[in-house]
């Protein structure tokens, strides 16, 4: 019995070291990044429970922006990973352009919904009811708005590129460009939010102006570096001669594209209207869920590298037409998930009472915090196991699939929970968030049956080259 688990669910030597070189750089590269959105979060929460609220609330909506290109390289992603494993140059370029030209798109309509309307969206997640100074965070909230939609251009770009780098299974570039970029942010922010070596005290202004600039550093690291090694790079060479897709192929990427896109999209506007629904229960909950957010999302690293670990490896079996592997590797790397987090897990509720107390806020909204955090521990296994199992049956080109498990979910089940909660009954804000958290148990419920059922495993590229 033990030696059939083991057989099934845990790997080789060979198996894990694959694994390690392929997670580990993201793990390093979002470690980094969300560390320093942890020290960023701590030192704007130096300025007050207001300040800290309005940047939150802004990271938010940009939070659906970033989805929205996360969505818009994903589904040629899927093409990339499996034409890379197929060894299909040509078809591993058209992915690329089709990414460049999507992702402008989407940048421009980004910028001009933020531009015209953020504040009339931040206004949503306010109260004149509140016990905080609501004028004071819209304040906040319009500075911080006006400076980080700049970023959103180098973001853009250096997304197009580190995913692309990723399909390869080059994964240490984008980690170099993010360790750079952190040391510029956190600098920058020491410099500019509190006004050191005789810069202005510019507050969460400051911090933006941080973020913008290491945006910058991050993207000309990993678009230099591409351009510069075209010999560990081949799909680079006359990459942008012609920005031409194959009509039948974009169709095919626009067909198993768009589901991934209106996934991360809808899955990012549910996230921020569930953050709406919290709201209401006042700036405290809006700040204890943004320390909350942010010490978690570190800690969350572990599954969310290995949720990239299993798009590119599975991916590239499945390209590869190694059906028996690719099913063998995506059920040991759930596992090394879902284990590797129960580890994390531990630590991030033995850390809960200490991490809030980093921040200058009332005692409430660190006790609230703690709490919040605490709840992110326990539900971190789980969590694991969604994460992968989304990445394993988006790996088959089953990107419907993912769209009604993942933000068709959201908008059914947990939305409309926290709405009825949150507007209709006088339930406290942590019961609240833990009812609407433990309605994921019917989502890993339906992914265990849909990866058990096997109906991701698929070739997508296998009708041939599609060099021209």
């Amino acid at each position: 019995m033990l030696s059939r688990i083991k057989d099934r669910y845990i790997g080789n030597r060979a198996f894990y070291s694959t694994v390690i070189a392929v997670a580990v750089p993201i793990m390093i590269q979002s470690g980094v990044t969300n560390f320093v959105s942890l020290l960023d979060n701590v030192m704007v929460g130096q300025l007050g429970t207001e300040s800290m609220s309005g940047v939150a609330i802004v990271n938010q909506l940009i939070f659906v922006f970033n989805l929205a290109i996360f969505g818009a390289s994903s589904g040629a992603g899927i093409f990339g990973a499996q034409f890379y494993g197929n060894g299909d140059v040509e078809g591993f370029r058209h992915t690329f352009r089709f990414k460049v030209l999507l992702s402008f798109v989407i940048l421009v309509i980004g910028l001009c919904v933020l531009r015209l309307g953020g504040i009339d969206l931040v206004s949503l997640f306010l109260n004149d009811t509140d016990s905080g100074n609501v004028a004071l965070t819209l304040s906040e909230s319009s500075g911080y708005l006006g400076v980080i939609l700049l970023g959103l251009i180098p973001f853009t770009a250096g997304q197009v590129y580190s995913s692309t780098l990723r399909e390869t299974g080059r994964t240490v570039v984008p980690m170099i460009a993010s360790v750079a970029a952190v040391f510029v942010n956190l600098s920058g922010n020491y410099i500019l939010i509190f006004g050191k070596f005789g810069a202005p005290q510019l507050g969460v202004r400051g911090a933006a102006i941080a973020t913008v600039i290491a945006r910058f550093v991050e993207c000309a690291v990993i678009i230099v570096w591409t351009h510069t090694n075209s010999h560990k790079t081949p799909f680079m060479q006359g990459l942008y001669k012609s920005m031409r897709i194959p009509a039948k192929l974009a169709g095919q990427i626009a067909v198993k594209g768009a589901p991934l896109l209106m996934n991360e999209v809808l899955w990012a506007v549910g996230m921020a209207v569930l953050m709406q629904s919290y709201s209401l229960r006042g700036l405290n909950a809006v700040a204890a869920l943004n320390i909350s957010s942010t010490v978690s999302n570190f800690f969350a690293i572990v599954y969310m590298a290995m949720g990239s670990a299993v798009a590119i490896i599975v991916g590239q079996l499945l390209g590869a037409s190694q059906m028996e592997k690719a099913q063998d590797s995506a059920r040991k790397l759930i596992a090394f998930s879902i284990a590797s987090c129960l580890v994390v897990g531990v630590l991030l509720g033995l850390l809960s009472p200490y991490l809030p107390l980093l921040y200058k806020t009332p005692g409430e909204v660190r006790d609230l915090a703690s709490a919040f955090i605490l709840m992110s521990a326990f539900f971190m296994p789980l969590h694991a196991f969604m994460f992968s199992a989304y990445f394993t049956l988006r790996s088959g080109g089953r990107t419907f699939i993912t769209f009604l498990f993942d933000s068709v979910f959201l908008w059914v089940v947990s939305y409309p929970l926290a709405f009825f909660l949150s507007r209709y009954t006088n339930l406290y804000i942590l019961p609240l968030y833990l009812i609407v958290q433990l309605a994921d148990l019917i989502k890993c419920a339906v992914g265990y049956i849909l990866l058990k059922k096997g109906i991701w495993l698929r070739n997508i590229v296998s009708s041939g080259k599609t060099g021209i």
